[in-house]
């Protein structure tokens, strides 16, 4: 989401690093589907409305949207709430929201920071189901957590744990 203070990003045989602004939102909108330790979600917008929001930009009709939005509410056992206003959902229901949200715009990549913070363990175990079946679907997964059921999965391929910043163990591959 920023630019590196070093180095270079690739993306695939791409270099992004060096990209304007507005093309690089547009490679995050496309490319990227995040899931903040922060739901960062919209509060006074339904839970749908929210689902939909990184859709906006790409012109799509708002039916499809809409339909596509409700799939996933669906798959996360929201589809009930998707006029609830975030504020009156639960930690849980607004964390799965957050992974709705993530993936509406069908990313390559996914990115989550502390994905079942907010989910009790049975909740945790069906979010890292869904997981696998990202991976399955050919998806890149990065997930920083300290939950050991997301890095005792047996679904994960590779655990680097880190220490103030430094990496301590480069993990199972």
């Amino acid at each position: 989401m920023a630019r590196p203070t070093s180095g270079r990003i690739m993306l695939g045989e791409r270099e992004i690093t060096s990209l304007p602004e507005r093309f690089l939102t547009e490679i995050r909108c496309r490319t990227f589907g995040f899931i903040f330790q922060q739901f960062n979600l919209i509060k006074g917008i339904t839970a749908l409305e929210n689902v939909m929001i990184p859709a906006y930009p790409s012109g799509e009709k708002y039916a499809s949207l809409k339909a596509r939005a409700m799939r996933l509410l669906e798959i996360f056992d929201l589809a009930r709430k998707a006029t609830s206003k975030i504020e009156w959902l639960s930690g849980g229901e607004a964390q799965r929201v957050t992974i709705a949200r993530a993936l509406i715009n069908n990313p390559s990549v996914v990115i989550a920071d502390e994905p079942t913070a907010h989910l009790d363990t049975k909740l945790s175990e069906e979010l890292m189901n869904i997981i696998e079946k990202l991976k399955n679907e050919g998806k890149t997964v990065l997930v920083a957590s300290h939950d050991p059921i997301v890095h005792d999965a047996a679904m994960v391929d590779r655990v680097v744990a880190m220490r103030d910043g430094k990496i301590v163990d480069g993990g199972r591959l």
